[in-house]
Order: structure tokens, then sequence, then C-alpha cells
């Protein structure tokens, strides 16, 4: 299952991509998934049906090719999300490829607080 012993955040996101991936017998398999976060070495994909542990698996980018090993699959209510780590050919990099809809928490957080703090200053000069 997914372990969360990550170097690098993850961006949250939304897109739309056709994955390939070969099962043990070595027939093709493609199908629609939803790409639901992503970090420089992988990602995590939403799909309507299970991907086998261990198998490579791919996608086109307009400006890149995705190549990573499936290290799990659950199903969770709404289908199956996989976790994909990426070989050491890929690496993904927000200004090479950007999904459709990225949200980068780290960045929302340290300026919600930026502004907190800025918010919570108490001007003590007196007025002139």
């Amino acid at each position: 299952m997914d372990d969360e012993r990550r170097s690098e955040a993850r961006m949250l996101c939304a897109d739309m991509l056709e994955i390939r991936w070969k099962d043990r017998s070595g027939k093709l398999n493609t199908a629609t998934a939803l790409l639901e976060d992503i970090s420089p070495q992988g990602a995590c994909l939403q799909l309507e049906t299970p991907v086998p542990l261990g198998v490579e698996l791919g996608w086109e980018a307009p400006k890149q090719s995705f190549v990573g090993l499936v290290r799990y699959c659950v199903y969770r209510e709404i289908g199956y999300f996989i976790g994909v780590e990426f070989s050491k050919s890929t690496r993904w990099s927000q200004r090479v490829y950007a999904p459709q809809h990225l949200l980068d928490l780290e960045r929302m957080v340290a300026s919600a607080r930026k502004r907190t703090a800025v918010k919570g200053r108490v001007d003590l000069r007196p007025a002139t």
C-alpha cells in the first residue's frame, strides 16, 4: 500500500490520461485514468480497473513521456488508486508538463501563513 516516505511534495492535480501497460502474459492494456497527484518521482492515478503490482505503466504528455512501475493498487469507494514510481529516465517537472488543474499545497499553506502573520500584526504607534 501507499507509504508516506516521499522525499518530495506531491502536487494535487486533475488531468485525463490514456495509460498503457503490459500484463504478465504480455498483453497490451490501455485505460483512461485521472491523474490525482504528481511529484518529480511518481504519481497517483485513479482508474476503473485494477493494475497488477510491479508492471511497467506509461503515458504520453504533450512534451514528455512518463514510464514507471506500479507500486500500489487499492480500491477506494470511487475506483482504483494506482501509485506509480517513475523510472530513472522519467522525472516530472512543472516547467515541462503542467497538468490541466494543478494545486501546490505547500505554496498555498505558506501564502496563508504569510497573510495571517501580516493580519495579526497590530500597529502600536500612536496615531498622528
